[in-house]
């Protein structure tokens, strides 16, 4: 499961600054009236700089360089200054009663930056700097393992995607997650996984002077800290929204334990009990993933015995020759048999498909808006298999997404919450079922039943595997920023709570001279997480609800929307109202439910949980 960001013209939001009143000029009462008429003319401010940040940015990740960071810090700078001067005047109007909508988009403006900036200058400038510098260290990391068979090194600065030198092949991360979706020999699993990681070490103090400046602009924003802060953006106080994460995770982690235990049995039958701990935690470099978030590339190794899911997707795209472009073709065409208007032609022309040979890019997958209404571009260094097609379906969510709420004010260009954003394309990648694979001609017949449990097993080593990962990631960071995790217990605090989320090991000796967390992107590029956990289980509910549009009556897991116009006016319906209004109102219009239900995501793995629980008779639950 490939996890993308999504780029906009950067969000707007109100920093609450608690200027004093003492010794300023008496001036007149301010009025609703002038409030809606500043929060439109700052819209207007930051939507235009917002757009020239994001075209700096694209930059910057298509052709990573001194100059081409420089320049995407002083536009992210630049942006970030007129944010703060504007939520500086923005508080003239705090205690004002005011209209909802007004209301409403100066709290959206409060809240738009992920890493908010100190009001001094110089300050603001050097934490826009370490995030770019951060951003390109990712892009250019290189493992590099020497042909004699040493350990692997990390080279951050080699350029071109596979470079031999004398003994040594240093090779981007694509390449390497590629080795790592079908190498079966632990030692060599290991020294992948060492190489990434040694990319992070070198971001470590910078990191610990992101925080430190990040938490000093929430702080003169009125927020304890920037976790708070970024709790504070679910329409409810962020106590709350921590204790409705826990809910959530409390009703599906019987389900991940389940799957938990059967992977480690079948591991432990691979590997041998020296390697995998019949009762413990997996070490993290056998799950098929860099991460350990995403395990379906070892489903050769744990997939019921005597079963087939009828088809191999990697196999039938490479058999019929498939392009970069004709997997982006098959995405986009899914969008448009639900009514959605083709992608614009300046979105094939400006996209990035395919791994450049001649520079680095930060191939991350992600979706952007460059100029918030039809400037949609998408940044994916393909590969044709199963994976980055459901990736691409995923990515084009967003980009949907984007257009859909274009005709909103600036401040509502954006998803109900950033869960909404992440779910939509992982909701239509639902719908990737034999029947779509029959309607698209890749099989001639859908395989019956008896091949469903296999088909969700293997669904479940991407979703359910993900779901302890997607909440730790920010946990991890919920701790930094409130002081509780200091920097010279960084490296200790990640193991620990990945153990006790995930129940997955370090395949190393780890100490505080290593810095895991931003060997994962969204840490080093400060994407806030949360939201990917949430979009594990909306996409459910949202599938649930457009399957009961589109009448259909089986199994959950069965169903495909594929080529139902009423199902996509019902999610049109609500993509098209942005920001507009808070999340729960948004989410009964497409589901007619005001919660996140995961009773979704447990009725489409029920037939799988019971297959569980009868494999895992006798076998420890937990670690």
């Amino acid at each position: 499961m490939s996890f993308s960001g999504y780029r906009r013209a950067p969000a707007i939001a109100m920093l609450v600054l608690f200027a004093g009143a003492m010794g300023r000029t008496q001036v007149a009462a301010p009025t609703a009236a002038e409030a809606q008429a500043f929060i439109e003319q700052a819209e207007r401010q930051l939507l235009d700089l917002g757009n020239k940040a994001s075209r700096a940015s694209w930059v910057q990740e298509n052709f990573i360089t001194d100059d081409t960071e420089g320049i995407a810090a002083d536009a992210q700078s630049e942006y970030t200054a007129a944010v703060s001067d504007l939520a500086e005047k923005a508080n003239r109007y705090k205690d004002l009663q005011l209209p909802a909508d007004t209301s409403r988009k100066i709290q959206l403006l409060r809240l738009s930056l992920s890493a908010p900036a100190p009001n001094n200058p110089a300050e603001r400038d050097e934490l826009t700097r370490i995030a770019v510098s951060m951003d390109s260290d990712y892009g250019k990391g290189k493992v590099c393992l020497p042909a004699s068979g040493e350990a692997a090194t990390s080279k951050p600065n080699l350029s071109g995607a596979t470079r031999a030198a004398g003994s040594v092949k240093c090779m981007g991360l694509t390449e390497v997650e590629q080795i790592m979706q079908t190498e079966r020999d632990p030692q060599k699993l290991l020294e992948l996984w060492k190489g990434w990681h040694a990319i992070a070490p070198p971001m470590r103090p910078r990191y610990a002077r992101f925080v430190e400046l990040s938490n000093k602009g929430a702080k003169e924003m009125g927020f304890k800290d920037v976790g708070a802060m970024w709790r504070s953006n679910y329409d409810m106080p962020p106590e709350q929204f921590s204790a409705e994460l826990e809910r959530l995770w409390i009703q599906v982690r019987p389900l991940y334990l389940q799957l938990h235990a059967y992977v480690r049995k079948r591991l432990v039958q691979k590997y041998g009990p020296a390697v995998v701990p019949p009762q413990g935690m997996i070490p993290a470099h056998l799950l098929g993933n860099m991460w350990a978030q995403d395990w379906s590339n070892i489903y050769p190794l744990v997939a019921p015995p005597a079963s087939n899911t009828g088809y191999d997707l990697t196999q039938i795209l490479q058999a019929r020759k498939t392009s970069e472009l004709d997997m982006v073709h098959y995405g986009e065409h899914f969008f448009t048999s639900l009514g959605f208007a083709p992608l614009p032609k300046t979105f094939w022309e400006r996209s990035l498909f395919r791994k450049p040979a001649d520079r680095d890019v930060v191939c991350h997958p992600s979706a952007w808006d460059v100029d918030s209404v039809e400037d949609l571009r998408v940044k994916i260094c393909i590969k044709i298999d199963a994976e980055d097609f459901t990736t691409i379906h995923h990515e084009l969510g967003h980009n949907f997404y984007q257009r859909a709420y274009n005709q909103q004010p600036g401040f509502y260009r954006d998803s109900a919450n950033d869960g909404f954003h992440e779910a939509i394309g992982d909701t239509i990648a639902l719908s990737v079922t034999p029947d779509y694979m029959k309607d698209l001609g890749f099989i001639n017949k859908v395989p019956g039943a008896d091949g469903d449990i296999a088909l969700l097993l293997k669904k479940a080593l991407e979703k359910v595997a993900f779901l302890p990962f997607g909440l730790m990631i920010d946990e991890w960071r919920w701790r930094v920023f409130s002081g509780e995790v200091a920097p010279a217990d960084y490296n200790k605090s990640w193991w620990e709570l990945r153990n006790g989320y995930q129940g997955v090991s370090a395949p190393a000796p780890r100490s505080e001279a290593d810095f895991d967390p931003a060997a994962k992107y969204h840490v080093a590029a400060n994407v806030p997480y949360a939201r990917y956990f949430l979009a594990a289980l909306y996409q459910f509910q949202f599938h649930r609800a457009l399957c009961r549009i589109a009448g259909y009556k089986g199994p959950l897991h069965r169903c495909s929307i594929y080529g139902n116009k009423a199902a996509g006016a019902r999610l049109n319906a609500m993509l098209e109202m942005g920001k507009s209004k808070p999340w729960p109102d948004e989410l009964e219009v497409l589901t007619g439910q005001r919660d996140i239900d995961p009773s979704a995501m447990l009725e489409y793995f029920a037939p799988l949980m019971k297959w569980l629980e009868e494999q895992n008779k006798g076998e420890k639950i937990g670690w």
